[in-house]
């Protein structure tokens, strides 16, 4: 009897500093009823304002071209610090840039961000990173231009990317409802897709009573969108 041959589904490309281990998890886990998931590395170790800006500057352009030669339908900048480095004006060039060269829908980690904030229709909010105080303060930045109110901001002080990932899902959240008790926001953004954040929205916003964005959840949301537009 011959196999049932398997629908292929459309390809989502993902840009992602070579250290990070949490986001294709992530992104796998959400997408995996609309799309298959594949992956391009621009070289980062450290989670500072420099090392940033080499991988903007050094490795970016080439992993673009390497993510265009699979014919993604989308493509997705996968970093939410370095792609608020430069402003929002940098962001839309860049994913202007990244459409052009893949030819397919461009997704940035801190649009897709912005825009989950935005439907949940408040606009004082909190934010929880893994980062050092310079890259804190290039999100706040960010989210201040696009209009909202942030409270306040708090990291972890990680600048080594690879330990990003080792906060648990259980500090994250302890850390989370302090801050949320400490400032009162209308919504927390948890910044960062080399954090565990996704894994403990259920815990906070059962135990806050407030909507809890995550870097990796709006991506999933913008990606899941982009799909359905590309019809």
């Amino acid at each position: 009897m011959p196999a049932t041959e398997t629908p292929s589904l459309p390809r989502v490309g993902l840009l992602i500093p070579s250290s990070n281990t949490v986001m294709e998890r992530d992104l796998r886990s959400s997408l995996e009823d609309v799309a298959d998931l594949y992956s391009a590395r621009m070289h980062l170790v450290e989670t500072t304002e420099d090392a940033e800006a080499a991988m903007l500057d050094t490795y970016l352009p080439q992993t673009i071209e390497d993510i265009a030669s699979l014919r993604p339908a989308v493509t997705v900048f996968g970093c939410t610090s370095a792609g608020a480095l430069r402003g929002p004006d940098y962001d839309r060039d860049l994913c202007a840039r990244i459409a052009d060269r893949t030819r397919s829908r461009a997704v940035s980690t801190i649009a897709s961000v912005s825009a989950a904030i935005s439907g949940t229709g408040r606009h004082r909010v909190a934010v929880l990173t893994p980062y050092v105080d310079e890259l804190n303060v290039k999100i706040r930045s960010s989210l201040i231009s696009g209009g909202l109110e942030v409270l306040g901001i708090e990291g972890f002080g990680i600048e080594d990317s690879f330990r990003l990932a080792e906060p648990t899902p259980r500090e994250i959240a302890d850390r989370a409802l302090t801050l949320i008790g400490r400032v009162r926001p209308e919504v927390l953004f948890i910044s960062c897709t080399n954090f565990r954040a996704l894994e403990a929205v259920d815990e906070i916003e059962s135990a806050a009573g407030i909507p809890v964005v995550t870097s990796n959840g709006a991506v999933a949301a913008a990606v899941r969108k982009a799909l359905s537009e590309a019809r």
